[in-house]
């Protein structure tokens, strides 16, 4: 009977004041992650796209140029 009381006391605290707190920063903490990007992120995310495209495009201009005067260019480099 004294092992049940010595586990009563430890058992009701827990359940009392960890178990809920645990349980409130479990759900905000998922809450916050379901809810997706911030309207600011989405913006620095898009603009971040739009400069991948741009460099993307820039960097096939520039190895068609490689290409039309010198075609060994890529085999060269690779040696380096």
């Amino acid at each position: 009977m004294q092992f049940l009381d010595f586990m009563m006391v430890p058992t009701v605290l827990f359940m009392v004041v960890v178990m809920p707190l645990w349980l409130v920063m479990h759900y905000r903490a998922k809450g916050k992650t379901s809810r997706g990007l911030a309207n600011e992120d989405q913006l620095i995310l898009d603009d971040l796209l739009r400069t991948l495209d741009t460099l993307s495009t820039r960097m096939a201009t520039l190895e068609s140029i490689l290409d039309d005067r010198n075609p060994r260019w890529r085999r060269d480099a690779d040696r380096e």
